[in-house]
C-alpha cells in the first residue's frame, strides 16, 4: 500500500500511533563543526558588523588610523554582545528570548544607521524601533508556533 507523507514534515515532538518517537532530522555536521561554529559565527558576524560601521562612518572618505580602531572597537562589542545575548536567550522562555534577539537587532541596525552622514538621532531610532518589533514579532511567531508541547491528559 502506498502512504501519503505528512504534509508538515513531522508530528512536532510526539509519538507516532505506533509508540515509536519521530523520526529527527540527521545531523550531518559533527560535534567539532558545531563547536567551531560557536565561536566563528560572532567573529564573522563581528567583523563585518565593524566594518560596516567604519565603512558608514567615514562616508567614503580616506581610510583613517581612527576609522580602523572605530571598526575594530565595533566589532569587539558586537561580539561580545552576540556571545552573552545568545547565552542567556537559551534561558529564557519564548516572549522574552524573541525580546532580547529583538532588542539587540533593532540597537544594532539602529546604531549602523546613526554612522550614517545624514542620519538623525530621531531617525536611527525609529528604524531600530521599526526592525526589532518586526523582528520580535516574527521571532514570537516562530517559538509560539514550534514550542514542545507538554504532555497532557485529553479534555474531557
Amino acid at each position: 500500500m502506498t502512504y501519503a507523507a505528512p504534509a508538515s514534515g513531522g508530528t512536532s515532538g510526539r509519538a507516532l500511533p505506533s509508540g515509536r518517537p519521530p523520526a529527527r532530522t540527521p545531523d550531518v555536521f559533527g560535534p567539532g563543526v558545531h563547536a567551531a561554529a560557536k565561536w566563528a559565527v560572532p567573529v564573522v558576524l563581528g567583523l563585518v558588523y565593524g566594518y560596516w560601521a567604519a565603512a558608514n562612518r567615514r562616508g567614503g572618505g580616506p581610510v583613517t588610523g581612527w576609522n580602523l580602531l572605530f571598526g575594530f572597537l565595533t566589532a569587539l562589542a558586537f561580539m561580545v554582545l552576540y556571545a552573552v545575548v545568545r547565552a542567556v536567550a537559551q534561558r529564557l522562555g519564548r516572549t522574552p528570548h524573541a525580546a532580547l534577539w529583538a532588542a539587540f537587532t533593532g540597537s544594532a541596525v539602529g546604531f549602523l544607521y546613526r554612522q550614517s552622514v545624514a542620519a538623525t538621532l530621531l531617525k536611527s531610532c525609529g528604524i531600530g524601533l521599526a526592525v526589532g518589533l518586526s523582528l520580535f514579532l516574527m521571532l514570537f511567531y516562530r517559538y509560539y508556533t514550534r514550542e514542545e508541547v507538554e504532555e497532557r491528559p485529553p479534555a474531557a
